[in-house]
């Protein structure tokens, strides 16, 4: 086994005297997709916040291929090569394709103060970067209201690599779309899977689209890990009973018709 892109030793962060993490050890492989699930409350919304570089931990160590990182900030874990794409996907749908791919990080024929976009430019490498990972927009400068959620997702992940993220980190990338832009968005995790150079963890509570796209599994219960494992190694209904908390569905099941 190869080291880990990114390796979390244990993870506390406390929010006053509660406790969202606690003592969370996670290693997240290059080529890989790591599926991070897990009920609400469960702790995947404050690592993911951590590893943003929103929220400092309260213990614990991140290193990024072997040295040990400090973010203050998510311009620090950008840098640092960490891409999140949250769910509103942080696009503005009346603007074109090319202006969201490119936003705040515009080219400029000659100096930038005198404000001239190169949009040949930007339009041809926001074309070329979709069309990698599966996706040919025929026109980048139309408005990304335009299109479908599977390719609004594209977009932004697409955004991610292209400006440097090693490690690209996927909140509920399928929630609220519809079954083909859901299968869309999964046919786009795997072919930057097939890349090799980007790690995937994604957060989802849909255990179907995990066990169809993810290398390892971490589940998380109350801020702790309680179970891990690669896909060779986890039956669907082991994920289906790390996701109910760790408890066998069978035990949910009774405790539901004694109330």
């Amino acid at each position: 086994m190869t080291e880990p892109l990114i390796r979390i030793q244990g993870l506390v962060r406390r929010f006053g005297p509660f406790t969202a993490l606690d003592g969370v050890d996670i290693d997240i492989y290059r080529g890989e997709v790591h599926a991070l699930l897990g009920d609400n409350g469960a702790g995947k919304s404050t690592l993911i916040k951590i590893l943003s570089g929103v929220h400092p931990p309260s213990a614990g160590r991140i290193l990024i291929e072997g040295k040990e990182v400090h973010f203050r900030s998510p311009r620090d874990a950008s840098a640092a090569g960490i891409g999140t794409v949250y769910q509103d996907l942080a696009l503005n749908p009346l603007m074109s394709v090319t202006r969201n791919f490119f936003l705040g990080r515009e080219l400029y024929r000659g100096p930038p103060a005198f404000g001239l976009l190169d949009m040949k430019k930007m339009d041809a490498i926001t074309r070329e970067e979709m069309r990698k990972i599966g996706i040919d927009i025929a026109d980048p400068s139309q408005t990304v209201g335009t299109l479908s959620g599977g390719q609004r997702q594209t977009l932004a992940i697409a955004r991610a690599i292209y400006f440097g993220a090693k490690v690209l980190i996927l909140d509920e990338p399928t929630s609220a779309l519809g079954q083909k832009q859901q299968m869309e968005v999964l046919k786009t995790i795997m072919r930057v899977r097939r890349r090799g150079d980007v790690a995937i963890v994604l957060i989802t509570h849909n255990e179907v689209h995990a066990k169809l796209v993810a290398d390892r599994f971490t589940f998380l219960a109350l801020g702790q890990v309680i179970g891990r494992g690669t896909r060779v190694e986890l039956e669907h209904e082991d994920i289906r009973d790390l996701m109910a908390g760790g408890r066998p569905l069978g035990d949910l099941a009774r405790e539901l018709a004694a109330a």
